[in-house]
């Protein structure tokens, strides 16, 4: 078996085996706590640029299946477990994670101990690291050194926004939903309400967009720091009011930023299944899954014409948002799941719901 070393800028080092890809990478390592939803978190292009370290202490138990997939490429720069299944057992099963990974290009290392390494992260926060082979010919100060150098991108929505428009045919409403690092999961809930949906470039023009006479717009999740993404927010500006929008993930942050508030770093972020959050237009709390670096600054809202309808219950933190002047919302969690709870699912019937709404105004105005 073949050795590997984490290395952490903080100069903490951890050596396993290896499995998956040979290659070596470097990424911001950070920690997601779900029990099950390997095979998604891997997929979810959130996690681009990404050394993902799994808390549950056994990963690929039930294999890696055709249909949980969330893009149709990998993402993620490593995958760190405690333990991994070689051997799947599940009816659904078509390749064990270590074959994917391999597959794929993405290395991953086995055998460390996770929780020492998740009770740093939360610490310390996320921490740049690298996956690299271990032995005596290694040189574990220059590769620290490469560490501390490496400057995290800025342009991690561009790698994962697809680069042609395409449609996604329904008979219902029509939907243009800009890719910032869509979810296939998204796209598969508006779907099952027959939305007429065309994705579209994260750097698509307004008048292009509004060209596709969009009965409402969808704005994705995706990875990095929502002000890398100013092209994105330029459009959103130029799309308010036009027609309803509903943001998601990163496309929550870009709204926020699009009506004047900010964002600010979270120190570990929040990523997994099961985190509480409470509605605040309805009193209800729902368990959802998120998966997001970056939160709005409550503090920045003042002055904007924002208004919190989401709050998470383990930090306070604004988990959702709406303009109280043109019909657009948003939220920090995943309505769609994939993996997780799908206790949110119902806002996506609250966006198509709003959509036919203001058609009907429309019509009656004409």
């Amino acid at each position: 078996m073949k050795k590997r070393m984490l290395i952490l800028e903080d100069g903490t080092i951890f050596e396993g085996t290896a499995f998956g890809s040979d290659n070596a990478s470097i990424g911001e390592t950070v920690f997601t706590t779900g029990m099950t939803g390997y095979q998604e978190t891997i997929s979810n292009p959130s996690g681009c640029g990404q050394i993902i370290v799994m808390t549950y202490p056994l990963i690929g138990n039930y294999g890696v299946n055709r249909d949980d997939f969330e893009s149709i490429e990998t993402a993620v720069n490593g995958v760190v477990v405690r333990e991994l299944e070689d051997e799947p057992s599940n009816f659904r099963s078509g390749m064990s994670l270590g074959d994917v990974l391999m597959m794929k290009g993405v290395p991953g290392i086995q055998g460390i101990d996770t929780r020492k390494l998740t009770r740093i992260l939360r610490e310390k926060g996320a921490l740049k690291g690298m996956l690299t082979a271990a032995g005596d010919t290694v040189s574990v100060e220059d590769k620290l050194e490469d560490v501390k150098a490496y400057k995290l991108p800025t342009n991690l929505v561009t790698r994962v926004s697809t680069k042609k428009a395409y449609p996604s045919p329904g008979r219902g409403e029509r939907v243009v939903l800009i890719d910032c690092g869509m979810k296939h999961g998204i796209l598969r809930e508006l779907n099952k309400r027959d939305c007429d949906v065309i994705v579209v470039p994260f750097n698509t023009p307004s008048n292009v967009i509004l060209s596709l006479f969009p009965d409402g717009i969808v704005l994705s999740n995706g990875p990095g720091n929502p002000e890398d993404v100013q092209v994105t927010i330029d459009i959103i500006k130029e799309l308010l009011g036009k027609a309803p929008i509903f943001g998601i993930g990163l496309g929550h942050q870009l709204l926020a930023l699009a009506c004047g508030a900010k964002t600010v770093k979270l120190k570990n972020g929040h990523r997994g299944g099961n985190h509480p959050v409470k509605d605040l237009l309805s009193g209800r709390t729902e368990l959802t899954v998120q998966n997001h670096g970056y939160a709005v600054e409550e503090a920045s809202l003042s002055g904007t014409n924002l208004e919190i309808t989401h709050k998470a219950l383990n930090d306070g933190s604004i988990e959702g948002l709406k303009n109280t002047e043109y019909n657009a919302f948003s939220v920090q969690f995943h309505p769609e799941a994939s993996p997780g709870p799908e206790d949110a699912n119902h806002l996506f019937d609250r966006f198509t719901d709003l959509m036919k709404t203001n058609n009907r105004k429309e019509q009656l105005n004409a």
